[in-house]
């Protein structure tokens, strides 16, 4: 798939609406992930792909640094070491896992791509995709124990 094809299919999906359990996962992630001091996470942060491509989180190394609140950033420029995609009902698997691709061709190290009815999680890296079920995920030092999230352990 093309970078053009993929925001397309970004521009279709921002026009769907998330639904619920994707709201809850994306908050149960964004909880676990505030727990690692070294790294933040954005919720919906558009980046400086194209005409914008828009991750459900990015995470990046934590800096003292603040936001200038007079002059804001409508695509950021510096691509987040781990990227979190959620699949809605409404969603392909596969556009998510070439929007994955993607994102690692710009300079993204790692793309989870969150199946939540098989509780699965798809890492993509410039290695290739990798599957894990119900288990720690780990990415650029960053960990989420999906057995908590799923509530399976």
């Amino acid at each position: 798939m093309l970078v053009e094809e993929v925001l397309e299919v970004e521009t279709e999906e921002e026009q769907e609406r998330p639904s619920f359990i994707h709201s809850y996962l994306c908050g149960e992630i964004m909880e676990h992930l505030t727990q690692n001091k070294h790294f933040k996470a954005f919720p919906e942060l558009t980046l400086a792909i194209e005409n914008g491509l828009t991750p459900d989180i990015s995470i990046y190394p934590r800096k003292k640094e603040k936001p200038d609140f007079f002059s804001d950033i409508s695509k950021f420029p510096d691509m987040p070491v781990l990227a979190i995609e959620i699949i809605s009902a409404s969603q392909n698997i596969q556009d998510l896992i070439e929007k994955a691709r993607v994102l690692i061709d710009k300079g993204v190290k790692a793309v989870w791509t969150i199946e939540p009815f098989t509780n699965t999680v798809f890492v993509t890296t410039k290695d290739g995709e990798k599957r894990f079920h119900n288990v720690e995920v780990e990415s650029e030092g960053i960990k989420v124990d999906f057995r908590q999230i799923f509530g399976t352990n």
